[in-house]
């Protein structure tokens, strides 16, 4: 069972930086914060079996965040981070592509399922919505970013579409179906989703100007 007693009154943005000892700490949570999602789910991460599993205490863990949600956004951040690869293969649209598919396939893996299950624990956390959008939902989002950029820049996008458009037109529609899982979310048509939400955004010739 949690023991919320310790936690502060009130609870701003992330410290940052972290002495080594503390940031030593700091990963060993995440890492166990994972280990216990993968394993169990969401819904079973607690703040004293994260404490358990990972030889920190919870006083100490109550010092870096101020509920469960907001350890399991920023460990799940990380997770995707090293599990979504960045293309660079100098053509942005394939990249852009690619980059959108792999996110979304991600989501479907059994780690990456998780998705669904921390929207809702942020949810009925407030509290854990700033960690969400730092650690989680920014990163993803200027991921894209530079694709965008260097897509405008070859003269491929419609003239005023900014690369935040682009990502909610991108990705959006591949979030409902995600949650909603009312259609496949094989990798085949995933990628086909991207692409059809993309081809709304580029001049007319983009696509043929931009293939191999």
């Amino acid at each position: 069972m949690d023991t919320p007693a310790e936690v502060p009154e009130s609870r701003g943005a992330p410290h940052r930086p972290r002495r080594p000892r503390s940031a030593r700490a700091h990963d060993a949570v995440l890492t166990a914060t994972s280990a216990l999602m993968r394993e169990d789910g969401v819904a079973a991460v607690t703040i004293d079996r994260v404490a358990g599993r990972s030889g920190v205490s919870t006083a100490t863990i109550y010092k870096h965040w101020p509920c469960k949600a907001a350890i399991m956004a920023e460990a799940f951040g990380r997770d995707t981070a090293e599990a979504v690869a960045f293309p660079d293969t100098g053509r942005p649209i394939d990249d852009l592509v690619t980059f959108a598919t792999d996110l979304l396939t991600y989501y479907t893996s059994p780690d990456g399922a998780l998705f669904g299950q921390l929207l809702a624990a942020c949810a009925t956390e407030p509290q854990a919505a700033p960690y969400f959008h730092e650690f989680f939902l920014t990163p993803r989002r200027a991921a894209l970013e530079p694709y965008w950029e260097r897509a405008a820049a070859a003269g491929l996008t419609r003239p005023g579409v900014d690369a935040s458009t682009a990502t909610d037109v991108l990705l959006g529609a591949l979030t409902f179906r995600l949650m909603a899982r009312h259609e496949s979310l094989a990798p085949e048509e995933v990628r086909k989703l991207v692409e059809y939400a993309l081809h709304g955004l580029l001049l007319p010739a983009a696509g043929a100007a931009d293939t191999p």
